[in-house]
């Protein structure tokens, strides 16, 4: 019955599941993997090579979206699917929305800045990995810094495009919640569980659990700033759901 969440420490889909597993309550081992070594590890277990994977019961489930749905169906206590049926297709709808809007373009706006400093993102890869992880990945960083860039599109136009994507999501979400406290139904549900963690990157808050510096660097702190006020309600839900 032990869960096991193959993750990188990094990925903001990860935390998403670290959030869904500690709001539930349960017990879970972390199992670190370096980027470009997860691959083979992946692909033998499961369809793709991303992560998060929950290994659980002799059973692989992928995927952020996936993984939840599993957990509220195995382990009920404390859902975050709601039970009615209009307000559970609304907790996916938003949920699929940041998934797609805000996802993947947190994460190439980002890279697109922290890749150009591997003395601050190989330690943010390495976190919880095996001792030699540090040493590894700075030697084969020129590789792994293109293959992601080439992978994840991390060029131009598609980072302008990405930051264009992420401040029209961001202000959609912040017009939902000035209407409402929650996205569906009346309280925290994965929706809301999505939008804080997909966007935590951006305020950095100590529950995600790495170690992160005082501030990004240039240009990306000075857009995040830009962003402050839009970011508030999604730093209340890590101080108010998130323990």
């Amino acid at each position: 019955m032990a869960i096991v969440l193959h993750q990188f420490p990094i990925s903001h889909y990860c935390e998403k599941i670290r959030w869904a597993l500690d709001y539930k309550g349960l017990d879970y081992r972390l199992k670190n993997h370096l980027p470009g070594l997860h691959f083979k590890k992946m692909k033998a277990v499961v369809p793709f090579s991303s992560v998060p994977v929950l290994e659980h019961d002799g059973h692989y489930v992928q995927g952020s979206a996936a993984i939840i749905s599993y957990l509220d169906t195995k382990f009920p206590a404390r859902p975050l699917t709601p039970q009615a049926s209009e307000a559970r297709e609304e907790a996916l709808r938003w949920e699929t929305f940041c998934d797609d809007n805000i996802g993947p373009h947190v994460r190439r706006f980002c890279y697109h800045t922290l890749l150009d400093h591997p003395d601050l993102v190989i330690p943010f890869f390495a976190q919880g990995g095996p001792f030699w992880g540090k040493a590894f990945l700075r030697m084969i960083f020129p590789k792994l810094q293109g293959v992601m860039r080439k992978a994840m599109q991390i060029r131009e136009p598609q980072v302008s495009e990405s930051r264009v994507t992420l401040e029209q999501a961001i202000q959609t979400l912040s017009q939902a919640y000035g209407e409402r406290p929650y996205l569906a139904g009346e309280q925290f549900s994965r929706a809301d569980l999505a939008a804080a963690s997909l966007l935590a990157p951006l305020f950095m808050p100590p529950q995600y659990g790495l170690k992160w510096p005082s501030t990004m660097p240039e240009p990306l702190q000075s857009w995040v700033d830009s962003q402050a006020e839009s970011l508030a309600p999604f730093q209340r839900f890590y101080q108010e759901h998130r323990r």
